[in-house]
This record gives C-alpha cells, sequence and structure tokens, in this order.
C-alpha cells in the first residue's frame, strides 16, 4: 500500500521539476518580469517605443522611472561608458529571478577582440539577468526602431539565444557595424527557443 503511494507522488516530483526547467520565464509559476530602465537622456518617445513594441512579443513588461549614470561606470580617457559595469549595476537593480534592460543615449564600450575599450551599440550576456542597449551608433531618421532592436537582441542573450547566421534575424552579429534596418524578425530557430519561454512569436 505504502508503494502504491510513495510512486505516484515521486512521479509527480519529477514532473513538476521538469516543467520548471523546461520553461525558465516562470518563478515558481509567475512569469519573469522584464524591466525597462531608462537613463537620463533617453527620450519618453524612445522608451515608450521599446516598451510597445516589447509588449507585443512579451507580456510581462515593467518600465521603472529614469536615473542616472553611474559615475563609477564613467570612462573619461574616451568619454564612455563601460557596459560591463551599467549591466552589473542594472543586475543589482532587478529582482530576484527577473530580468532588465538599460536604455542609454551615451556611448558604451566593452573590451572586444583584444581591444580594451571598443565601442558598442549594446551588450547582453548570454544567458543573463541584465543588459544595456544605447542609442549613440544609431541612425538619427530611425532612431526608434534601431534601438527596439538593438535591445531585443540584448534580452535575446539574456534568454539564452546566441548570435544568428540568418541575415534577418534580429539575433545577427553586428560584426562591427549597424545592420538593424536589414534585422525583420526572429529567425524560426531562435522563436522556437523564445516560445519555449513564454514568448508570444508567430
Amino acid at each position: 500500500m505504502l508503494r502504491n503511494l510513495i510512486f505516484p507522488v515521486l512521479w509527480c516530483m519529477i514532473f513538476s521539476s521538469c516543467k520548471i526547467r523546461e520553461n525558465s520565464s516562470t518563478i515558481a509559476g509567475t512569469a519573469v518580469v522584464i524591466y525597462i530602465q531608462p537613463f537620463d537622456g533617453v527620450t519618453a518617445a524612445q522608451t515608450q517605443y521599446v516598451y510597445t513594441a516589447l509588449k507585443k512579443i512579451y507580456s510581462a513588461i515593467e518600465v521603472k522611472k529614469p536615473i542616472p549614470l553611474p559615475p563609477s561606470a564613467y570612462y573619461p580617457v574616451r568619454n564612455r561608458y563601460r557596459a560591463d559595469s551599467l549591466i552589473k549595476m542594472l543586475s543589482d537593480r532587478a529582482e530576484a529571478g527577473h530580468k532588465i534592460i538599460g536604455l542609454t543615449s551615451k556611448d558604451i564600450s566593452t573590451t572586444k577582440n583584444g581591444v580594451a575599450d571598443w565601442g558598442i551599440m549594446g551588450l547582453g550576456f548570454r544567458p543573463g539577468k541584465a543588459c544595456i542597449a544605447s542609442t549613440f551608433r544609431l541612425a538619427k531618421n530611425n532612431i526608434n526602431d534601431q534601438l527596439f532592436k538593438v535591445a531585443i537582441h540584448e534580452m535575446g542573450h539574456n534568454f539564452g539565444l546566441p548570435h544568428c547566421d540568418v541575415k534577418y534575424c534580429f539575433m545577427r552579429d553586428a560584426e562591427g557595424g549597424n545592420p538593424t534596418n536589414d534585422e525583420k524578425e526572429f529567425c524560426a530557430k531562435c522563436k522556437a527557443i523564445l516560445t519555449r519561454q513564454g514568448w508570444i512569436l508567430k
């Protein structure tokens, strides 16, 4: 009798743990929230554009009030902000288990390809809790749409996506340029990974 009771309980425990690992965008049944953190200098219109575009494909989005950039991340030699320092600061501001993306108008950089201070449009670790996107290197006549594409690219990394070889995919590697105008959507492979994590992608 005891054996008959233990087996279903163990099966339920194993099944439940598998479900939690399968959908990493839930925390105890609650959706992972993506917070948008604008820094001073980013316009309300830019923040609203990113929010509206993200909201169409991921339901749990919240916008935080603008804050100043931290002086500790400033690199005066190049008049830039270190992206990795901004990501660390953002990670400390996000609630446990959730994710956050910072938006800035300032030039940002990281160490890449042997270059100590490589200027970039955005940065996000894979997987990760936080990422950053900048308008500084974007085309002024299409800045809102390009900012969204940089933001969703870096958030894609946070959700585990690598760079993609498909030229129209949001996860395309910029390779030192700005290919955002050629990016239209996530490719089928990237969509499949994100859909399993709660993204609403057709």
